[in-house]
């Protein structure tokens, strides 16, 4: 599959989603929210087993494109033309990564900023390298955050720290990002895709009906009362005994071999 600004790549069920605007430092372009969307979608007609999302060059992504903003106020003149449409793509791209049944795992490099920041955060697993940083940058241009943010990141550091990023909009790093619980793991750069593979890899190779009945409680788990949860536990835990991997896995342990799960 060709596109203009993502590279894509599938490999042992694994789906490899780059943003390829480097010069830009990926950010996020109309075209760019577009092939996203693409590629991700891209993604189920493959049968991905798992996804990686990672950034070209010195970036995973820098935000939104402020020269296609300014482009788009000087054309249309309305400076809030680019947050209404394109912006929208993205919303769609951030629901997708929540609902496509499968983990999906951020590589963050470099640069990550605004909308990228929360566009990570929308991942399963966020690895990143050690000289990466984050920046909830929004406030310094005189914009509220987007792409999810206020839901994603309370809920990984805790209000009263996602509050104080979201306001001074400073920027931390992938040491800092890791000990507030925004991210899981922090890697040599050299290592980053390496490492990012070889997680995706695992995942693809386990469960992964399971794996997307645990993402379908994780999302729930935030509005669900207590009584709702155990009855959508409940719920997916017989849909995975119905399984063919239910019994493979049940079939390795009595027999001492590692299974042999096939996502059915």
């Amino acid at each position: 599959m060709e596109l203009e600004t993502v590279k894509y790549e599938l490999k042992d069920g694994v789906a490899t989603v780059t943003m390829n605007r480097p010069d830009a430092l990926n950010a996020l372009s109309s075209q760019l929210m577009a092939d996203l969307d693409s590629a991700f979608r891209r993604t189920i007609l493959d049968g991905a087993r798992a996804i990686v999302l990672t950034g070209s060059g010195r970036a995973f992504c820098s935000g939104g494109d402020l020269r296609e903003m300014q482009s788009m106020w000087e054309r249309e003149g309305r400076i809030e033309a680019f947050l209404e449409e394109p912006l929208g793509k993205l919303h769609g791209v951030i629901r997708l990564i929540r609902e496509i049944p499968v983990p999906v795992i951020a590589a963050v490099n470099g640069v990550c900023a605004g909308a990228g920041v929360n566009f990570a955060l929308a991942c399963d697993i966020v690895i990143a390298a050690d000289d990466a940083s984050f920046r909830e940058a929004f406030v310094r241009i005189g914009l509220s955050p987007d792409c999810g943010g206020t839901f994603f990141l309370p809920r990984a550091v805790g209000e009263k720290i996602a509050t104080e990023l979201f306001m001074t909009g400073d920027a931390i790093s992938a040491e800092r990002a890791l000990r507030i619980g925004m991210i899981n793991h922090v890697v040599q750069p050299h290592l980053l895709e390496s490492e990012a593979f070889k997680l995706a890899a695992k995942l693809a190779a386990g469960p992964t009906g399971a794996i997307g009945r645990i993402k379908q409680m994780m999302n729930a788990t935030s509005s669900n009362d207590l009584a709702a949860q155990l009855a959508l536990e409940h719920e997916c835990q017989i849909e995975s005994g119905k399984s063919a991997d239910f019994k493979e896995g049940v079939a390795a342990f009595f027999e001492k071999r590692p299974p042999n799960f096939t996502g059915r």
